[in-house]
Formats: C-alpha cells, structure tokens, sequence
C-alpha cells in the first residue's frame, strides 16, 4: 500500500443564491491553495441543473485550472458516463491532459440523480450493458493508439484518437460498491483504483482486500480511495457550526439520490429530516471534524477500515464562508498531513532495515 496521499473533492454547493462567478473564484482560489499547500488531487464532481453543485462541467473548468497550477493531480470524479458519448469524454481527457502536462486521472461511475437524467430525456439505471461498453471504448480510445470496437451499443470502426494523451496510461479510478464482489472484480479487470467508503459509517467500512482475500494479490497494486466533509476546527463552536452546514449537504444528496421532495427551479429543499442523527453521531461516524487530532483520529479510522492509501478532503459543504474554509484547509495541510507523512516515512525506514538485514544474511 501507498503512503497516505490527501486532496480535495469539490461539489461548489450554493444553499443560498450567489453569483456563479463567485463560486468559480472561490474554486480557483482553492486550487491555487492547494498546489502550493502540497495536496496530491483536485478532483470535481459533475452534477447538473441544482444548487447542490456548480460542477456541471468539470472538464472545462480543471482545463482552466491546469494552467493556473504546476503540481495537482486532476480529475473528474465522476464523469457519469450514461449521460455522454465515451468518445467526446475521451477526447476531452486527452485535451486535458495535454494541457496539464500530463497531470489527469479520471473517476468514472453512473451518477445517482433522477433529476439530472430526466432532463437529459434519460432514464436512471435503464443502461447498464450501454453504460459497461461505455466503458470499454472510453478506455480503449484512451490506451491505445489505434483502436475499433464492436459491441450491441457501440460500433466503431478503426479510429485514432485526436489529440493522444500524454500519458500512456492514465490512471483510472471507479465507483466500486465495496459489498458487491463483482463490481470490485469488473474494477480489477480494468486496472481501475476503487473509489469506496463514502456513504457507509466510518464504523462499518469495508477492506476489500480482507473481503476478498482470493483477490489480495490483484488488488496490491490497486489505490483505494475516498472522501467525506472536513472541518479543522479552532473551538468546538466553530466545529458545531461545521457540523450543521455538513447537515444540508447530507439533506440535498439523500434527497437527490432517492427523488424525496420536488426540487423547485432548480433548488434542493433543505427541510431537515424527523430521524437526522444527533451532532455527536454525525461527528463519531460520518465526518472529520474537530480539532486537528481529532481529525487524524478520523482519518485513522477510515484509513484503517478500509485500507485507503487516498483520501479526498471535502473542505467546502453547505453554505461554510469561503474564509473558513481556506482556513481549516490551511490547518489541515499544516497539522493533519505532516503526521501521515511522518509515518509513512517511519515505515519506509523500517522496511529499508529489514531489506538490509535479510541482504546480510
């Protein structure tokens, strides 16, 4: 396994009417925090047609991103692949890669909004053997230099791709339900990293590699990763207030994922649930908020129960003010990564011992 690696997932929710230009300044100013902060990954998501997300292209805003930082890894997560042709994603991948100096990875998945598909004259869940050759052409036009393809949804005849992306293989990462065998196995197959663990209990996560011990060896080499809301907070006011703007993002997603409540020109009702978890469940088991070790106490939890070497940091939820949020990703780069980096340091040092002793022997 990986030494831990931690970047940022960003949403752009506005709970509250603002100028969208604010809300791309604000992306920005993140991203340009997070490059000379030294996190790993700026990945955006892609949602549409809500004030749950201003991600609805996140292809178009990571090129502009590109070329306003040097170190960032970047990437969609996820481009939900039963709303685009695979290869107009592919082609996009490969233009930004080329701009980025060869910086992309690229999460994939379904997506989980019946409100966004309808309005793509889609069906949700309606196309899973379209979605899975999807899929295969997207990856294909991304890994070889010529390809062709033949499948009941797609058929494509001999095509080079224009441009060809820098990297010969761009590193790929799915939406895997850790519980499901057979999505952890398809990921495999396909030499994707998992993206898990996001909605589950920190308590009950999952570690597919002790899942599925007949599978150990293919997923050595596998990252796993995943992400929750973050908050390194200076007082426990400042954690509370954290907590209850965390609260409408977990309003606006279990709303949107199960269609509950009519979503009014575009706005998510925000209405609070009758059997919402207390604060302190929220912050025991679902979010790494609190104090600086209370945040690495989290993170251990979740690093140890699903055996992730990547986390994503979602420092931005609710209606946070941008000034604190820059804040507690300050604190977070300062206090919470360092101690990550010191042990993977330690263990590095450790394992370099052993070699040498089993070299003197």
């Amino acid at each position: 396994m990986q030494p831990m690696q931690f970047g940022l997932f960003l949403t752009m929710p506005a709970p509250e009417p603002r100028p969208a230009a604010e809300s791309y300044r604000r992306a920005l100013e993140m991203a340009e925090a997070a490059d000379r902060l030294g996190y790993s990954h700026l990945w955006l998501a892609e949602h549409h047609f809500t004030n749950y997300s201003h991600s609805s292209r996140p292809l178009l805003l990571l090129t502009h991103i590109a070329a306003r930082t040097q170190h960032l890894r970047l990437g969609p997560a996820i481009i939900p692949v039963p709303l685009h042709h695979p290869l107009v994603v592919a082609e996009e991948l490969a233009t930004l890669d080329v701009l980025s100096g060869g910086r992309v990875e690229v999460g994939l998945g379904s997506g989980y909004q019946a409100y966004q598909y309808e309005r793509f004259q889609l069906v949700k869940g309606k196309t899973p053997t379209r979605d899975d050759e999807a899929i295969d052409v997207l990856l294909q036009a991304l890994r070889e230099p010529v390809f062709s393809y033949s499948g009941e949804h797609f058929r494509i005849a001999r095509t080079a791709l224009v441009p060809q992306p820098l990297q010969a293989a761009m590193p790929l990462w799915l939406v895997v339900n850790s519980s499901r065998r057979a999505s952890v196995e398809k990921a495999v197959q396909r030499r994707a990293n998992l993206f898990t663990g996001v909605l589950e209990p920190i308590s009950k996560l999952t570690n597919v590699r002790r899942q599925y011990p007949d599978l150990a060896q293919a997923l050595a080499s596998v990252r796993i990763g995943t992400q929750r809301p973050v908050y390194v907070a200076q007082s426990e006011a400042e954690a509370s207030e954290a907590v209850e703007q965390a609260r409408w993002n977990g309003r606006a997603t279990l709303r949107l994922r199960h269609d509950m409540g009519d979503v009014v020109d575009g706005v998510v009702p925000a209405q609070p649930f009758a059997d919402e978890p207390s604060e302190q469940a929220l912050r025991d088991d679902f979010l790494v908020v609190g104090t600086a070790d209370e945040c690495i106490h989290q993170l251990r939890r979740i690093q140890n129960g699903l055996g992730c070497d990547y986390f994503s940091a979602s420092f931005w939820f609710g209606a946070l003010p941008h000034e604190q949020v820059m804040a507690s990703m300050r604190r977070f780069a300062e206090k919470v990564m360092p101690v990550f980096a010191g042990e993977a340091a330690t263990q590095a040092r450790k394992a370099e011992a052993q070699r040498e002793t089993m070299l003197a022997w």
